[in-house]
Protein backbone atom coordinates (compact mmCIF):
# COMPACT_ATOMS: atom_id res chain seq x y z
CA UNK A 1 0.00 0.00 0.00
CA UNK A 2 1.13 3.44 -0.78
CA UNK A 3 2.64 5.70 2.38
CA UNK A 4 4.46 8.41 3.22
CA UNK A 5 8.23 8.32 3.16
CA UNK A 6 8.97 7.00 6.76
CA UNK A 7 10.31 9.61 8.99
CA UNK A 8 14.08 9.40 9.81
CA UNK A 9 15.23 6.94 12.05
CA UNK A 10 11.53 5.22 12.13
CA UNK A 11 11.65 1.24 11.19
CA UNK A 12 9.81 -0.07 8.25
CA UNK A 13 7.41 -3.42 9.39
CA UNK A 14 7.99 -6.04 6.67
CA UNK A 15 4.98 -8.17 6.52
CA UNK A 16 4.40 -11.21 4.78
CA UNK A 17 1.00 -12.98 3.61
CA UNK A 18 1.02 -16.57 2.64
CA UNK A 19 -1.82 -17.70 1.90
CA UNK A 20 -3.61 -21.57 0.72
CA UNK A 21 -5.73 -24.05 1.27
CA UNK A 22 -3.90 -26.03 3.24
CA UNK A 23 -5.42 -29.27 2.70
CA UNK A 24 -3.75 -30.12 4.43
CA UNK A 25 -0.48 -28.26 5.76
CA UNK A 26 2.45 -29.59 5.25
CA UNK A 27 6.34 -29.65 5.79
CA UNK A 28 6.86 -28.01 2.29
CA UNK A 29 4.67 -25.31 3.27
CA UNK A 30 6.44 -24.60 6.57
CA UNK A 31 9.78 -24.66 4.65
CA UNK A 32 8.84 -21.91 2.18
CA UNK A 33 7.39 -19.99 5.02
CA UNK A 34 10.97 -20.27 6.70
CA UNK A 35 12.70 -19.31 3.88
CA UNK A 36 10.29 -16.39 3.59
CA UNK A 37 10.65 -15.24 6.49
CA UNK A 38 14.35 -15.33 6.55
CA UNK A 39 15.26 -14.07 3.27
CA UNK A 40 12.70 -11.33 3.12
CA UNK A 41 13.71 -10.43 6.91
CA UNK A 42 9.98 -10.22 7.92
CA UNK A 43 8.78 -9.36 11.28
CA UNK A 44 5.82 -11.77 11.10
CA UNK A 45 4.21 -13.89 8.37
CA UNK A 46 0.97 -14.56 7.81
CA UNK A 47 -0.77 -17.70 6.97
CA UNK A 48 -3.81 -17.65 5.64
CA UNK A 49 -6.23 -20.64 5.00
CA UNK A 50 -8.63 -19.74 2.35
CA UNK A 51 -12.13 -20.06 2.92
CA UNK A 52 -14.32 -20.10 -0.55
CA UNK A 53 -11.45 -20.58 -3.21
CA UNK A 54 -13.10 -18.99 -6.30
CA UNK A 55 -10.22 -20.82 -8.66
CA UNK A 56 -10.29 -24.58 -6.80
CA UNK A 57 -13.57 -26.91 -7.87
CA UNK A 58 -12.92 -29.76 -5.63
CA UNK A 59 -14.45 -30.04 -2.45
CA UNK A 60 -11.79 -28.96 0.54
CA UNK A 61 -11.67 -30.33 4.15
CA UNK A 62 -13.68 -27.86 6.37
CA UNK A 63 -12.47 -24.26 7.16
CA UNK A 64 -12.23 -25.24 10.73
CA UNK A 65 -10.01 -28.50 10.33
CA UNK A 66 -7.86 -26.59 7.64
CA UNK A 67 -7.22 -23.74 10.04
CA UNK A 68 -7.04 -25.57 13.16
CA UNK A 69 -3.93 -27.87 11.21
CA UNK A 70 -2.69 -24.64 10.16
CA UNK A 71 -2.23 -23.14 14.11
CA UNK A 72 -0.73 -26.59 14.98
CA UNK A 73 1.68 -26.55 12.55
CA UNK A 74 3.18 -23.19 13.25
CA UNK A 75 2.45 -22.86 16.86
CA UNK A 76 6.26 -23.15 17.94
CA UNK A 77 7.55 -19.69 16.22
CA UNK A 78 6.06 -16.51 16.97
CA UNK A 79 6.77 -14.92 13.99
CA UNK A 80 4.18 -16.85 12.39
CA UNK A 81 0.55 -15.80 12.94
CA UNK A 82 -2.68 -17.35 11.92
CA UNK A 83 -4.96 -15.58 9.92
CA UNK A 84 -8.98 -16.23 9.63
CA UNK A 85 -10.29 -13.54 7.65
CA UNK A 86 -10.77 -15.60 4.78
CA UNK A 87 -12.80 -18.58 6.67
CA UNK A 88 -14.63 -16.17 8.26
CA UNK A 89 -15.77 -13.91 5.85
CA UNK A 90 -19.19 -15.14 3.49
CA UNK A 91 -18.54 -15.18 -0.53
CA UNK A 92 -15.54 -15.99 -2.58
CA UNK A 93 -12.13 -15.59 -1.34
CA UNK A 94 -10.53 -12.29 -3.41
CA UNK A 95 -6.85 -11.69 -1.86
CA UNK A 96 -7.02 -8.16 -2.58
CA UNK A 97 -10.05 -8.04 -0.34
CA UNK A 98 -8.29 -9.82 2.42
CA UNK A 99 -4.74 -7.60 1.55
CA UNK A 100 -7.22 -4.33 1.90
CA UNK A 101 -8.86 -5.86 4.90
CA UNK A 102 -5.15 -6.40 6.62
CA UNK A 103 -3.72 -3.29 5.73
CA UNK A 104 -6.77 -1.75 7.10
CA UNK A 105 -6.43 -3.41 10.61
CA UNK A 106 -2.92 -2.78 10.76
CA UNK A 107 -3.26 0.96 10.41
CA UNK A 108 -5.31 0.57 12.81
CA UNK A 109 -3.60 -0.93 15.43
CA UNK A 110 -0.31 1.02 13.96
CA UNK A 111 -1.15 4.53 13.42
CA UNK A 112 1.30 6.15 11.59
CA UNK A 113 3.69 2.72 11.42
CA UNK A 114 4.99 2.50 7.88
CA UNK A 115 4.73 -1.40 6.58
CA UNK A 116 6.46 -3.25 3.67
CA UNK A 117 4.16 -5.67 2.29
CA UNK A 118 5.24 -9.11 0.68
CA UNK A 119 2.33 -11.73 -0.97
CA UNK A 120 4.15 -15.35 -0.58
CA UNK A 121 3.59 -17.12 -4.02
CA UNK A 122 4.99 -20.01 -6.34
CA UNK A 123 5.73 -19.41 -9.79
CA UNK A 124 2.59 -21.30 -11.43
CA UNK A 125 0.63 -18.71 -9.31
CA UNK A 126 2.52 -15.43 -10.52
CA UNK A 127 2.52 -16.67 -14.25
CA UNK A 128 -1.83 -16.84 -13.71
CA UNK A 129 -1.68 -13.48 -11.45
CA UNK A 130 -3.53 -11.47 -14.38
CA UNK A 131 -6.12 -13.47 -14.32
CA UNK A 132 -6.72 -12.37 -10.80
CA UNK A 133 -9.77 -10.64 -8.91
CA UNK A 134 -8.35 -7.28 -9.08
CA UNK A 135 -4.40 -7.87 -9.74
CA UNK A 136 -3.66 -4.41 -11.08
CA UNK A 137 -4.17 -3.23 -7.51
CA UNK A 138 -3.60 -5.44 -5.38
CA UNK A 139 0.27 -4.93 -7.30
CA UNK A 140 -0.06 -1.54 -5.71
CA UNK A 141 -0.63 -3.06 -2.36
CA UNK A 142 2.34 -5.78 -2.25
CA UNK A 143 5.13 -6.96 -3.45
CA UNK A 144 5.27 -10.41 -4.89
CA UNK A 145 7.77 -12.90 -3.16
CA UNK A 146 7.90 -15.69 -5.98
CA UNK A 147 9.38 -18.95 -4.90
CA UNK A 148 11.32 -20.82 -7.16
CA UNK A 149 14.16 -23.15 -7.25
CA UNK A 150 17.48 -21.68 -6.02
CA UNK A 151 19.76 -19.96 -9.05
CA UNK A 152 16.68 -20.36 -11.43
CA UNK A 153 15.72 -16.88 -12.44
CA UNK A 154 12.12 -15.68 -12.00
CA UNK A 155 9.87 -15.93 -15.20
CA UNK A 156 7.96 -12.68 -15.53
CA UNK A 157 5.02 -12.62 -17.04
CA UNK A 158 4.72 -9.54 -20.13
CA UNK A 159 1.55 -8.26 -18.39
CA UNK A 160 2.97 -7.71 -14.52
CA UNK A 161 6.31 -5.94 -15.90
CA UNK A 162 4.46 -3.60 -17.64
CA UNK A 163 2.03 -2.89 -14.72
CA UNK A 164 5.34 -2.38 -12.63
CA UNK A 165 5.12 -5.33 -10.42
CA UNK A 166 7.55 -5.54 -7.38
CA UNK A 167 8.89 -9.28 -7.18
CA UNK A 168 11.12 -10.59 -4.66
CA UNK A 169 13.00 -14.26 -5.91
CA UNK A 170 12.77 -16.76 -2.98
CA UNK A 171 15.94 -19.45 -3.13
CA UNK A 172 13.94 -22.96 -2.62
CA UNK A 173 15.19 -26.86 -2.63
CA UNK A 174 12.58 -28.54 -4.66
CA UNK A 175 9.49 -29.40 -2.76
CA UNK A 176 9.11 -33.16 -1.90
CA UNK A 177 5.48 -33.27 -0.93
CA UNK A 178 2.26 -31.53 -1.87
CA UNK A 179 -1.35 -31.57 -0.57
CA UNK A 180 -2.53 -33.79 -3.33
CA UNK A 181 -0.27 -36.80 -2.29
CA UNK A 182 -0.90 -36.73 0.83
CA UNK A 183 -4.88 -36.65 0.28
CA UNK A 184 -4.15 -39.74 -2.24
CA UNK A 185 -2.04 -41.81 0.49
CA UNK A 186 -4.13 -40.90 3.36
CA UNK A 187 -7.67 -41.42 1.15
CA UNK A 188 -5.88 -44.84 0.35
CA UNK A 189 -6.25 -45.81 4.20
CA UNK A 190 -2.51 -44.72 5.00
CA UNK A 191 -2.47 -43.99 8.68
CA UNK A 192 -1.14 -40.36 8.98
CA UNK A 193 1.24 -40.99 11.90
CA UNK A 194 3.33 -42.63 9.06
CA UNK A 195 3.52 -39.46 6.82
CA UNK A 196 5.33 -37.79 10.21
CA UNK A 197 7.61 -35.97 10.21
CA UNK A 198 8.81 -35.86 6.78
CA UNK A 199 5.36 -35.34 5.61
CA UNK A 200 3.25 -33.37 8.28
CA UNK A 201 4.15 -32.30 11.63
CA UNK A 202 3.13 -34.49 14.03
CA UNK A 203 0.44 -32.48 15.60
CA UNK A 204 -1.04 -32.51 12.34
CA UNK A 205 -0.91 -35.96 11.88
CA UNK A 206 -2.50 -36.52 15.26
CA UNK A 207 -5.23 -34.05 14.44
CA UNK A 208 -5.79 -35.74 11.19
CA UNK A 209 -6.25 -39.14 12.64
CA UNK A 210 -8.54 -38.06 15.51
CA UNK A 211 -10.84 -36.29 13.04
CA UNK A 212 -10.68 -38.98 10.51
CA UNK A 213 -9.61 -36.66 7.80
CA UNK A 214 -8.73 -37.62 4.08
CA UNK A 215 -9.55 -41.41 5.16
CA UNK A 216 -12.26 -43.12 2.92
CA UNK A 217 -13.82 -44.14 6.06
CA UNK A 218 -13.71 -41.37 8.72
CA UNK A 219 -15.23 -42.53 12.43
CA UNK A 220 -18.61 -41.11 13.70
CA UNK A 221 -17.92 -37.94 14.83
CA UNK A 222 -21.24 -36.34 14.38
CA UNK A 223 -20.88 -35.13 18.14
CA UNK A 224 -17.41 -33.58 17.99
CA UNK A 225 -16.26 -30.21 18.50
CA UNK A 226 -13.44 -28.54 17.44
Amino acid sequence: MASDPPRAGRRVRRIGLFGGSFDPVHQAHRELAEAALAQLGLDELRWIPVGQAWQKTRQMAPATHRAAMVGLAIGDNPAFVLERCEIERDGPSYTLDTVAELQRRDGQRHPGEPADWFLVIGQDQLANFATWHGWRDLLGRVALAVAGRAGDAVQMPVALAEAGARVVPLAMMPMTVSSTELRTRLAAGEPASSLAPRMVAPAVAGYIERHGLYHPHPPNTEQERI
